[in-house]
């Protein structure tokens, strides 16, 4: 899909495993060419802050709040393979280009979306994530490796690939997408846990922390 974007901000959404559990979230991807304005870099992680909508004119703020994924995983199926959908506090449905309701929120997708604007140049912004590498940890030091946390990536009425892809989390640095200047992107993203390793009993957490920087 094709859509437009601008600004430059970063949220960040923190992942926490509750007894035994993992976190998971949902992403689509949607692309628009934007023609006008001034140099900025945006990015909003689950809920963001707006003024109206990009295509209307509006202008993009800071948010500090930041959304979590979670799941909690039955003691009889821990360790067993059993891949475990991750729910979200995120409420961010609507698309911050033109107010389309682009993600499902309601417990299950984070919406991802931004922009480099910076009209007559050439070039790309680039999205990545870092996440711990020691993983989540509980208060017992025990610890999950963030690769057990997936993601799918789609946004309703989406159709080809998305720009924001499907992906793992490896722990440490990793690049996500190439945003070309002068476009709006967006996607919603599905989180899951694994659920591959048999760990100890407690509530984990970790922090990923998605930026977007551009020459």
């Amino acid at each position: 899909m094709n859509r437009k974007v601008s600004a430059i901000t970063r949220m960040i959404p923190a992942a926490m495993l509750a007894a035994m559990g993992l976190i998971h979230e949902s992403v689509s991807a949607y692309t628009v060419n934007i023609t006008a304005g001034t140099r900025i870099v945006y990015l909003a992680v689950g809920n963001g802050s707006f003024t109206g909508t990009l295509q209307g004119g509006g202008t993009p703020a800071n948010n500090a709040p930041v959304n979590t994924v979670s799941v909690t995983v039955a003691a009889n199926v821990v360790g067993t393979g059993a891949s475990q959908l991750m729910t979200t506090n995120s409420t961010q449905a609507a698309s911050f280009w033109d107010g389309f309701a682009f993600c499902t929120p309601a417990t299950q997708q984070v919406y991802i979306g931004g922009f480099f604007r910076m009209p007559g140049a050439a070039g790309n912004a680039t999205l990545t994530v870092s996440t711990p590498v020691g993983g989540l940890v509980n208060a017992g030091g025990n610890t999950i490796p963030f690769s057990q946390i997936t993601w799918v990536s789609s946004g309703n009425g989406d159709t080809g690939a998305e720009v924001i892809p499907s992906g793992t989390f490896t722990g440490g640095m990793q690049t996500l997408a190439s945003l070309p200047v002068n476009t709006w992107n967006e996607s919603c993203h599905t989180f899951s846990y694994l659920n591959a390793n048999v760990v100890a009993a407690g509530t984990y957490t970790g922090r990923a922390t998605y930026t977007l920087s551009a020459p």
